[in-house]
């Protein structure tokens, strides 16, 4: 697994715990793949309570390939999620607003 970093969020899928970190680079490819606005939208969305299961999802797979996976979206359409849809969509509002935090609220929040 990779090192532990205050933005990591846990995700068990199909019994395999996953790490999930919002990168740069996984940040701009989850930009990229937004379907509408940017990343400062997305962030509204969540907070708003507004978001789509498309947001959901893109949120995971950013996140996942931050932490090294290697698979794409489709690879979770039939993977089960620990905790069901409620619970992808508390880790991928935690990963967002871990990936916004300021370092020395994420130490104190850890």
């Amino acid at each position: 697994m990779a090192n532990p970093w205050r933005g990591d969020v846990a995700l068990v899928i199909d019994g395999q715990p996953h790490v999930m970190r919002l990168t740069l680079g996984a940040l701009a490819e989850l930009e990229a793949g937004l379907e509408t606005g940017s990343l400062i939208d997305l962030v509204q969305r969540f907070e708003a309570g507004g978001f789509s299961t498309r947001d959901v999802l893109a949120l995971i797979v950013a996140g996942l390939r931050g932490g090294g996976w290697q698979g794409r979206a489709s690879d979770l359409l039939a993977a089960e999620i620990e905790g069901g849809p409620m619970a992808a969509a508390r880790a991928a509002a935690e990963l967002l607003a871990r990936a916004f935090m300021l370092p020395e609220t994420a130490d104190a929040k850890v």
